[in-house]
């Protein structure tokens, strides 16, 4: 606990230290994930998609919420479910002072209920109009679909030169209230 102290001594609070230790590990584990996808085969659907879930983590904690949203931020998972396993593994993971809560949707009409929303391949053509219904709430939409960021999806992932890549839509976070790091923001393989 040498650290605190070290802390108080040039200003900082315990809070704000945590805060900075977080983030650096939050860092960390964003740069791990994206070296690691370098590495992976475009043929091995299952470990894409395991590198995914440590994507869509990291893109859940670099997004900021505002300050009345529950303590618990429900990742909805909408269509088919090309995961797995996976994807569960981050139910109870924490996230700043929240934890994830996963669940599985096949009811456009239950998606108010998620912060953040992770849009199938499967659902096609009603992407629009789903997005549309959860226009101006805080909520953070992802895919990796072709068309999703013109569509409205907040990020969206996919596959270039066999390794993960994602892009964001910054316009669309902004419109649900949304505030995504300027450290992800400079990640991004484009940002629109």
């Amino acid at each position: 606990m040498a650290i605190y102290g070290h802390a108080r001594r040039f200003g900082l609070s315990d809070t704000l230290l945590k805060r900075v230790i977080f983030s650096s590990l939050l860092v960390l584990c964003l740069g791990f994930a994206i070296l690691a996808s370098s590495s992976v085969a475009v043929a091995n659907d299952q470990i894409e998609y395991q590198v995914k879930v440590a994507f869509i983590y990291n893109f859940i904690a670099f997004t900021q919420w505002p300050d009345n949203t529950a303590k618990t931020i429900n990742l909805c998972v909408y269509g088919e479910n090309h995961f797995g396993d996976a994807i569960n593994k981050l139910q109870g993971r924490p996230v700043n002072s929240r934890r994830i809560k996963v669940e599985h949707i096949n009811d456009s009409k239950k998606l108010k209920a998620c912060q953040a929303i992770f849009f199938s391949k499967s659902i096609g053509n009603n992407l629009p109009n789903i997005l549309k219904e959860l226009q101006d709430k805080p909520v953070l939409t992802l895919a990796n679909n072709m068309d999703a960021i013109s569509q409205g999806v907040a990020i969206n992932m996919s596959i270039a030169n066999e390794k993960i890549v994602f892009e964001i839509n910054l316009e669309a976070a902004r419109r649900s209230g949304l505030d995504i790091s300027s450290k992800l923001l400079q990640l991004a393989a484009r940002v629109h």
